[in-house]
């Protein structure tokens, strides 16, 4: 099996700790001497004895520094964002031009926190057993743990395999509001989607000539392309949109697999502090802090000037050289939206 590593990410949502030019999947995470990036590439080893790495053209240099494993033909870098159709796409271009069009190939999200690296290998190595007998794109969703609204969610189907926990798909559901996600969870009949899937080139391009002609047409483009220059205007052509949108959610024949290991997104800095140290009253501190009756924090100061925080809780307090966040912890998505508008200006 190859593995696909979708390495891009705007950099907002843990700002001022990633930022635009400094994506989340080059952090280092909880003490971690590897960032998730090289993290995500290590697991991939497990599955897979050739890798590539999709990335954005303003990160390709740091991505290079933190995997000096990669070569020019396994790093694909895009000339701008395009979505992560477009990433699949560039991925079953590339390695299209070097492989068998039958071998299963992983695609892997490289900003995810997961511990159990065996448990890992185990479901990708099913999802390519699945994936090759039956000639159809194959999923590994999450067993949802809590109600979180901030995460799709596949539901199960009939169960395609009993011996090996299989499903059909059945549907797939927006990010739900708190009442909608806690029936998910107390069903048992949904799973989060994280964005893995397991196909052969030939097994997505079949999908793509039924279901997303388009996204048919970008990649018989891009093999055509002779020259970088070319390579790159058809790229910068595609429409900026995410996979499941454009293809996974038409295709009527997907299957799932539980996942068999711990999965985190990181996509908040509530899910960052669950995968940090902590002390008994819930406060991850890091740098000069000095914290006095708070609990349930998120404190890092990463600048020479201390930080004192006093009689708060569930706050986010983050210094570093690129800016400085107070916030409260649940408030993600305002946190993304106050980068964003401190990004574009700068960019003015």
């Amino acid at each position: 099996m190859i593995t696909v590593i979708i390495a891009g990410g705007s950099g907002t949502r843990l700002w001022p700790l990633s930022t635009p030019e400094y994506p989340k999947h080059l952090l280092r995470i909880n003490g971690h001497k590897k960032s998730l990036l090289q993290n995500t590439y290590e697991r991939a080893k497990k599955i897979s004895k050739k890798i590539y790495v999709v990335t954005d053209k303003s990160h390709a240099h740091h991505v290079r520094e933190q995997l000096s494993n990669l070569t020019d033909d396994t790093c694909i870098i895009e000339p701008a964002r395009r979505g992560t159709a477009s990433c699949i796409i560039a991925g079953l271009d590339r390695v299209s031009r070097d492989n068998s069009l039958d071998e299963s190939v992983a695609f892997i999200a490289a900003d995810h926190y997961i511990r159990d690296v065996e448990g890992f290998a185990h479901s990708f190595r099913l999802a390519q057993k699945v994936s090759e007998a039956e000639e159809r794109i194959v999923l590994i969703g999450v067993e949802p743990d809590h109600p979180a609204t901030g995460f799709g969610y596949i539901e199960k189907g009939t169960i395609f395999d009993e011996t090996s926990f299989v499903f059909n798909v059945k549907a797939f559901k927006e990010k739900p509001q708190y009442a909608i996600a806690q029936k998910y969870v107390k069903s048992g009949n949904y799973l989060w989607n994280c964005g893995y899937f397991v196909g052969s080139v030939n097994t997505f391009l079949k999908a793509m000539e039924q279901y997303a002609p388009e996204l048919r047409e970008n990649f018989k483009n891009l093999q055509a392309a002779k020259e970088l220059h070319e390579y790159e205007n058809i790229y910068l052509g595609f429409e900026n949109i995410a996979i499941d949108y454009a293809l996974i959610e038409k295709v009527s024949n997907l299957l799932v697999i539980p996942a068999s290991f711990d999965w985190m997104d990181l996509g908040s800095f509530t899910d960052l502090h669950k995968a940090v140290e902590s002390d008994e009253r819930g406060n991850h501190t890091h740098g000069a802090v000095e914290i006095n009756d708070v609990q349930n924090s998120f404190i890092q100061n990463h600048s020479d000037i201390p930080i004192a925080v006093v009689g708060l809780d569930n706050v986010v307090v983050v210094s570093t050289k690129n800016g400085f966040i107070v916030a409260r912890k649940d408030m993600s998505q305002a946190i993304g939206d106050a980068a964003k508008k401190i990004h574009g200006e700068k960019a003015k």
